[in-house]
């Protein structure tokens, strides 16, 4: 689908992270061997930062500003596309179809997510994508 570019956020609609925003990191109009179906492989988190306030000082805050990360193939079916796009850089060489083939790569992975995620929201970029979706 043109749409489901590379940087472009979108919902997940299905599963356990339902409800989560991702940023689509490589997407598959026609699939592969092993997911036979249209897919992307995304970047989202699981857990956001929680919110600060200006009285509380500086470890509180870099505890609250922490992001869980996941990354996932999923199929086109159980992601919605919003308006929004996310220019992250280092993901897309961090993260392919091989990293899933081995759990210390995909932890890799996680790290390198996180920390270009925290990055991100410290600089005080795409404040919309780092809050959860109130429904």
């Amino acid at each position: 689908m043109k749409f489901m570019k590379t940087g472009r956020v979108a919902i997940i609609t299905r599963g356990r992270q339902a409800g989560k925003k991702v940023v689509i990191i490589q997407p598959q109009d026609a699939g592969s061997k092993s997911h036979p179906f249209p897919h992307a492989l995304v970047a989202g988190i699981e857990r956001y930062p929680a919110k600060i306030t200006k009285r509380m000082g500086k470890t509180r805050v870099s505890k609250r500003s922490k992001v869980k990360p996941f990354i996932k193939i999923v199929n086109y079916n159980h992601l919605m596309p919003t308006r929004y796009t996310l220019e992250l850089e280092g993901l897309k060489a961090a993260i392919s179809h091989d990293t899933f083939k081995e759990v210390s790569q995909r932890e890799d992975a996680k790290k390198n997510v996180k920390k270009a995620l925290e990055e991100r929201y410290t600089s005080g970029k795409n404040r919309w994508f780092f809050t959860a979706l109130r429904f």
